[in-house]
């Protein structure tokens, strides 16, 4: 709800609650986009070479949690621009189909995500060239023993899920110098960013206490909420489950455009008495783009006019590329999740059964 002239208002309840920063940073996402582009190169990666004289058969991007998100957005890219296929693999071991002519890339912000230096291990007893992204860590350190393991550090001090900037920024230009990802030329990535800045400033909810990311906050709070989006979004709409679960200790639903429509929506739409009694109370976040295809446009719009939620939001990710599109979303779900978390009382930078599962898997090994 929106705060009244007794309650705090969104300003007050972040200098309450965020004791770590996650304000801050939010507002440095899109710099920390422009430092991991930057970061790599022949310059820095001397490497690159070699690697990129070899022919892929595909990339697989070993990760967890917000590590493994940048590898979900760089499949999304692929099928529709790279050169060979990105698969994403969140688990202990490698599947069954890897071979050594599939780049490895393992990303872990801290270096030491269990299940991705399980399954990077194995990479490189098989023969594997692995690319790790990570501040540091065992991870990092496996670069310093195999010839065919190597590293492009990451920026440390924060929690991952905010380090996405940094680590996807690096995935992506890493596959740019392979060849195996289409790049933007210098001037069409300054002004994306240009933009991308422009809009987190209008998004800050603590600069725009009343700005339209706090006003849907607000009428999210008291709602469960659910999400969908076209495919090439789903990596987006698994983020915005993921912010929302961490940050606001909150679960949202997320569905893809157009495999929801042969099975979800007769939930949504129901049948007299057999409708599900949550479906009216429920928010619903629609994210597209303009590169959606018409016909999946055409389903949205239908389930705009049909569905029976009291609730319903658009929110068109802007830009005229795929990468920004998702970009747009980005920062969108990271100031709601943020003010989510406030307005629920809850310090966003908070993870206390994450901790609690560490502390208990560290306990029986």
């Amino acid at each position: 709800m929106i705060p009244t002239e007794n309650e705090p208002s969104l300003v007050d309840l972040f200098d309450a609650l965020d004791g770590e920063g996650m304000v801050g940073f939010t507002r440095r996402f899109v710099e920390d986009l422009e430092r991991g582009f930057a970061a790599v190169g022949p310059s820095t990666c001397p490497w690159l070479e070699g690697v990129a004289a070899q022919s892929w058969q595909g990339v697989l991007c070993l990760g967890m949690g917000g590590s493994a998100a940048g590898g979900d957005f760089l499949a999304s890219l692929a099928a529709q621009q790279g050169r060979c296929p990105v698969h994403v693999h969140r688990d202990y071991s490698l599947p069954a189909w890897w071979n050594p002519n599939h780049l490895v890339i393992a990303t872990s912000h801290s270096g030491n995500t269990e299940e991705t230096i399980a399954a990077t291990e194995a990479a490189l007893r098989q023969g594997a060239t692995v690319v790790v992204i990570a501040t540091g860590g065992h991870l990092a350190g496996l670069a310093e023993l195999n010839e065919r393991c190597h590293l492009i550090p990451s920026v440390g001090g924060q929690p991952p899920r905010t380090a996405f900037g940094h680590l996807f920024s690096r995935q992506l230009a890493l596959l740019e110098h392979l060849g195996l990802m289409e790049g933007q030329e210098p001037e069409q990535r300054a002004a994306m960013l240009q933009r991308l800045q422009a809009h987190n400033e209008q998004f800050d909810v603590v600069q725009q206490p009343e700005g339209d990311v706090a006003l849907l906050a607000a009428a999210l709070v008291e709602r469960p909420i659910a999400a969908l989006g076209p495919t090439e979004l789903a990596p987006v709409l698994n983020r915005l489950k993921n912010q929302f679960n961490e940050n606001a200790s909150r679960f949202v639903r997320p569905g893809v455009v157009p495999e929801m429509n042969h099975n979800e929506s007769v939930a949504w739409g129901g049948v007299g008495d057999d409708q599900d009694p949550d479906v009216p109370n429920q928010a619903l976040l629609f994210l597209t783009w303009d590169g959606m295809h018409p016909r999946v446009q055409q389903r949205i719009d239908w389930m705009v006019a049909h569905t029976t939620t009291e609730t319903a939001w658009n929110l068109a990710g802007e830009g005229p590329s795929l990468l920004e599109a998702l970009l747009y979303h980005c920062l969108v779900m990271d100031w709601l999740s943020l003010s989510l978390a406030v307005l629920h009382g809850k310090d966003p930078a908070a993870i206390g059964p994450i901790n609690a599962l560490k502390a208990h898997l560290s306990s029986v090994q």
